[in-house]
């Protein structure tokens, strides 16, 4: 089955876990990683890759000695990013986002340098949502980022709680069009 389609199919049998009805564009990937000194960045986090189009970006400008932990719950994203994932930096978790914290720590890390968020967070519970922001929050060193799209400026509001500093970017060149946040403690 191609990408497309796979994508488009979990969309319609787990819209509370997938936001979209298509994989983000080149486009949204560069503005989402425009942000980010690869080169300082030891510790990523990515928060629900889906079929991995940030993913490949992250792995390709990440330094050799960086670690990258993807969180994805979907159990057929993670099996096709695991039939293809080769690089030993990379940690594929098939676990929530609520986790983060505790899977840095069992691997000897204490806070992350940058958290890279694709979770439909509009779809999610509040109780959720919350849980998720503050652990990514938690989660990061000082002078860490927190990266988040989104579909609207719904989550702005409860973004500007968690984290002292929210800037946003917009991109049109995204199925649909798509706000970026970034996010700093």
């Amino acid at each position: 089955m191609s990408e497309k389609r796979m994508f488009i199919k979990q969309f319609w049998k787990q819209k509370r876990m997938v936001g979209a009805i298509s994989a983000s564009s080149r486009f949204l990937a560069e503005k989402m990683l425009s942000d980010i000194d690869f080169e300082n960045s030891k510790v990523i986090v990515e928060l629900g890759p889906g079929t991995g189009v940030f993913t490949d970006l992250i792995i390709k400008r990440m330094r050799k000695d960086a670690v990258l932990f993807a969180f994805e719950l979907n159990d057929r994203f993670y099996q096709q990013l695991s039939a293809r994932m080769e690089d030993a930096r990379v940690h594929l978790v098939n676990d929530t986002a609520e986790k983060v914290h505790e899977y840095l720590l069992n691997a000897g890390f204490n806070k992350a340098d940058v958290i890279i968020s694709s979770l439909p967070l509009a779809v999610f519970p509040k109780d959720i949502r919350t849980s998720i922001l503050n652990t990514s929050r938690e989660s990061l060193n000082e002078d860490g980022l927190y990266i988040q799209f989104q579909y609207s400026l719904q989550a702005k509001k409860e973004l500007e709680r968690v984290f002292s500093k929210v800037g946003i970017k917009w991109t049109a060149f995204n199925l649909p069009p798509a706000f970026v946040y970034t996010c700093r403690i």
